[in-house]
């Protein structure tokens, strides 16, 4: 088997602009192909949240480039809004759009892919170089060929890379998609460490871990820097199932939410007639 050492310090990954426009997995290795990653700084991947007396109120926001959330639920910066919906029903395509939009701002974003299919991750990535927006964005990708150990701590990593950007007093936004198979991952790790399983053979603690990861999204007070971190959280719903177990958990840890659903129906969970591409007119 492999050889294991313990060092006695918590898991660190590199941090900096030199990261921008590279694609990193959970631990800030290079996986685009264009070398080494030329930074020094490291931080921990884990963090307490900042407490109130390090935040202000959120006052700037954060324009998505989508009419209907900017004017109805807009997104300020230092900001958690979760983004809920069936499979194909377009969660992954408002972030995208979110980041594209940010182009020649102060932005920067971080998209880390949870669980996703290499293909998936790679047109995400050219969807981006092809609207000029990888230059101010990042990409930590823990695919579903990788460990579930390294699938759980992509969302640590990211957050821990857009942290570095908001203690220097800038702006960062980081996506997370999805949470649910962060969920999944947390689910197989803790049952092969033969933890006892509590509701859908979910470990007791799984609502914390979402909370603390969410929490660490603050608006810093102009004492502090006055830069923010703003999260886009991503829960993947069954047969438009908000109930469930891990979006009820999440709901709570990101008060303000996005349903998106099927333009074919009302429901969040009707999503055959989407699939068919078959859409009633518009009168």
């Amino acid at each position: 088997g492999d050889e294991v050492r313990c060092t006695g310090r918590i898991t660190e990954v590199p941090v900096g602009e030199a990261l921008i426009g590279r694609v990193v997995d959970s631990l800030g290795r290079p996986v685009d192909g264009k070398g080494a990653v030329k930074t020094k700084k490291t931080r921990p991947m884990e963090r307490v949240a900042p407490n109130v007396t390090r935040r202000q109120p959120v006052d700037t926001p954060v324009q998505t480039g989508i009419k209907a959330i900017d004017s109805l639920i807009p997104l300020g910066r230092g900001q958690r809004e979760l983004i809920i919906g069936d499979r194909s029903t377009g969660k992954t395509a408002i972030t995208l759009d979110t980041i594209i939009n940010q182009k020649g701002g102060d932005l920067t974003c971080i998209y880390v892919a949870i669980g996703q299919k290499t293909s998936r991750v790679a047109r995400v990535v050219a969807t981006l170089e092809a609207h000029g927006a990888m230059k101010h964005t990042i990409v930590v990708a823990a695919n579903a060929s990788d460990s579930v150990a390294m699938q759980y701590l992509a969302p640590y990593a990211g957050c821990a890379m857009a942290e570095e950007f908001m203690e220097q007093g800038k702006d960062a936004l980081v996506i997370y998609d999805d949470l649910s198979k962060h969920g999944w991952a947390y689910r197989q790790l803790s049952l092969l460490l033969r933890r006892p399983p509590g509701r859908e053979a979910y470990p007791g603690d799984v609502f914390y871990l979402h909370s603390r990861l969410l929490e660490r999204a603050a608006k810093y007070a102009p004492e502090y820097g006055g830069g923010s971190l703003t999260a886009l959280p991503i829960i993947e719903t069954q047969a438009g199932d908000v109930s469930a177990y891990i979006p009820t958990g999440t709901v709570r840890a990101a008060p303000v939410s996005t349903a998106s659903a099927p333009r074919s129906s009302p429901s969040v969970g009707d999503n055959a007639r989407h699939l068919t591409q078959l859409f009633p007119t518009c009168s």
